[in-house]
């Protein structure tokens, strides 16, 4: 079994800043838990700048320092990205492990990384973080011993000289390129049929493989396929891509994708770049929100940014605000669609704008058909509603409801 780690954070809030430092401390904590760890002690210093030696000043690592031996503490994370110097000389006055807000993250991300793919990913994001961390030589981790912020794929190679590190990060690349080249395949395969992609985005645990597992057991093409689900943070690391037919007639591909958080580190935006680019290529984006998260609007931001910075806001979103059925509050509906993805209230709502925005709008059309016409009979069978038809001396005229990106399929 293994051992909780007792954690102490820290944080620094520029009073010229308008971070909300309490909104992020709390999300740091719950960071910690889901990395194993538990917090004793959160510590936060408001200044003017950053100390550039230490990040937070003197008086206050002395602090932390003194409460860290009061808990028996073993580990100090700080809420912002440090240099190499700057974890050095915190471990020195403190006398116990110092990782940051972006080493805790990679952390959970190694913790949570199950394919291939996903292992490679976490393992480049090490890496490049690691290297401009390194001093002369090499970068001594022995002192580590395991623990949070020490795990995943990296951990041996964390070890090597910086040549060693570089030519597996080339290495890596190389394979991720190819993995890139399977899923172009696979897309190209997609937009030759005309088969429309939805990407489901959002913030970490908002409920995107709930919503996705919910729109599969209605209109899935293959039942059994359904996506992992539990509930803790950056429990989808891959991009899961599963089939639907909707009302036996509408094909789609709906995309699960890894979850975003506030100051998602860099180079994890990079190495995930390959797989956040199935987001580009959909045709509408579904923005998952909690509903009954306080933080709604900080999380609603930080996801608009990371769309923004892997430029996907060209395309049409969907606002979407889940978990409606762990709250009595009211809603606008003209602020978006309010949904339970768990029960499925209002999940019929979410598909008529689904089918609105990629079909169109459903109307009745008339078609005249000749008698060997079986194609486009067969065609209006099985894709549309048929509601008259006449059969004439020259042909078959059909009256039929559909949608007016499927008429122009006719």
């Amino acid at each position: 079994m293994e051992l909780i780690e007792k954690c102490v954070i820290a944080g620094v809030k520029i009073k010229q800043s308008r971070t909300d430092i309490d909104y992020e401390m709390e999300e740091l904590k719950q960071l910690v838990e889901a990395s194993g760890g538990i917090v004793e002690y959160s510590v936060v210093q408001e200044k003017d700048n950053y100390t550039a030696s230490t990040y937070l000043g003197k008086g206050k690592v002395e602090e932390i320092r003194v409460l860290c031996e009061e808990v028996e503490a073993t580990l100090v994370v700080v809420n912002d990205e440090l240099t190499g110097s700057q974890i050095n000389n915190l471990e020195k006055m403190l006398n116990v492990r110092v990782i940051d807000r972006t080493m805790l993250i990679l952390d959970i991300f190694a913790l949570r990384a199950k394919t291939k793919e996903s292992k490679l990913q976490v393992e480049l994001a090490q890496l490049k973080y690691t290297m401009p961390r390194l001093k002369g030589k090499g970068i001594e981790m022995s002192k580590l011993g395991g623990g949070i912020g020490t795990r995943g794929p990296g951990e041996k190679k964390l070890e090597t000289d910086r040549r060693h590190i570089e030519n597996n990060i080339h290495e890596i690349e190389k394979q991720l390129k190819k993995a890139k080249t399977v899923r172009e395949v696979n897309r190209k395969s997609r937009l030759k049929n005309n088969v429309p992609v939805i990407a489901v985005v959002g913030y970490t645990n908002a409920g995107k493989s709930t919503l996705i597992n919910s729109l599969l057991n209605l209109y899935g093409v293959e039942k059994d396929k359904e996506v992992f689900v539990y509930d803790m943070l950056f429990a989808t690391l891959t991009t899961e891509n599963r089939k639907l037919r909707i009302l036996d007639k509408y094909e789609a591909v709906i995309t699960d994708t890894v979850g975003f958080i506030s100051k998602l580190p860099t180079k994890l935006v990079e190495s995930f770049k390959s797989t956040l680019e199935e987001i580009n290529y959909s045709d509408i984006i579904i923005h998952l929100m909690d509903v009954t998260n306080k933080d709604l609007n900080v999380q609603k931001d930080t996801t608009d940014e990371i769309l923004k910075e892997i430029k996907a806001t060209d395309i049409p979103v969907i606002e979407v605000y889940n978990k409606i059925d762990k709250t009595d509050i009211s809603f606008d509906d003209s602020q978006g669609i309010y949904i339970s993805a768990k029960t499925g209230l209002n999940i019929g709502k979410l598909v008529e704008r689904i089918l609105l925005l990629l079909y169109g709008a459903s109307k009745t059309y008339t078609a005249r058909l000749s008698y060997s016409d079986h194609a486009k009979l067969s065609f209006l069978e099985n894709n549309t509603n048929i509601i008259e038809r006449e059969y004439l001396e020259a042909g078959i005229n059909v009256v039929f409801e559909t949608r007016e990106k499927m008429y122009e399929k006719l």
